[in-house]
């Protein structure tokens, strides 16, 4: 294991790795603890033989901030963080909250309100069918029509206007094949990640086999 992630192109090179297999975007900093998701699934994915790099808290203004490790061979993964942006940003009363515990420093303003959508849309701007899977405590909410506090209105899954391919949600323990074969969430992303033609619609559509997976269906 190294001792960090790849977060530059330099680190890419110090580690021998000319492309990503994944890069995670977070809107935290990027704290290597187990108290953080993407710490946890970035490393059981390095654990099992795939590349991953972070891109902590890109600047959502500049669409350059999300192509400094370039595209990965398998997909993004995207996470507004460990708190919802909104809850991050906004007291009850709606008034903003002048720190973040999650920003160095506890500085405010570092990551965007629902911040899953924008970064969602950011990459989308760069890469149009490399595949993004978003989770979190964010996604993980509003993965069907839902109420939004803040607009005081009704939105529809954050699956449609973040333009990802999958949603993994909750604590996604133990998501099962109906052939009974048992897979760990975070192990079963390169499983369709690769399992297809490159950027595998084929793949995904696979996923309503899966628990804890939520994707866009006709039916």
């Amino acid at each position: 294991m190294n001792d960090f992630l790849p977060v530059s192109k330099e680190d890419m090179e110090k580690a021998h790795i000319r492309q990503l297999d994944f890069i995670y975007v977070t809107g935290d900093a990027y704290v290597d603890h187990p108290s953080f998701g993407v710490a946890i699934i970035s490393r059981v994915l390095e654990a099992h033989g795939y590349s991953v790099g972070i891109i902590a808290q890109p600047d959502w203004k500049d669409d350059a901030s999300i192509r400094i490790l370039g595209e990965p061979r398998l997909g993004f993964l995207v996470s507004a963080g460990n708190m919802d942006s909104m809850v991050n940003h906004y007291y009850v009363s709606k008034k903003h909250r002048q720190t973040d515990s999650y920003t160095p420093g506890g500085k405010p303003y570092h990551r965007p309100d629902h911040a899953t959508i924008v970064y969602g849309n950011l990459i989308r701007r760069s890469y149009k069918k490399t595949p993004i899977i978003i989770g979190g405590i964010e996604a993980s909410l509003r993965r069907l029509a839902h109420y939004d506090y803040w607009s005081n209105s009704f939105k529809r899954s954050v699956l449609l206007d973040s333009g990802a391919d999958l949603i993994s949600y909750g604590m996604g323990k133990n998501p099962s094949w109906r052939s009974r074969m048992h897979w760990h969430p975070v192990w079963m992303y390169p499983t369709l990640l690769m399992s297809g033609e490159r950027y595998l619609k084929p793949a995904i559509k696979t996923a309503f086999m899966m628990r804890s997976i939520c994707r866009l269906t006709k039916k």
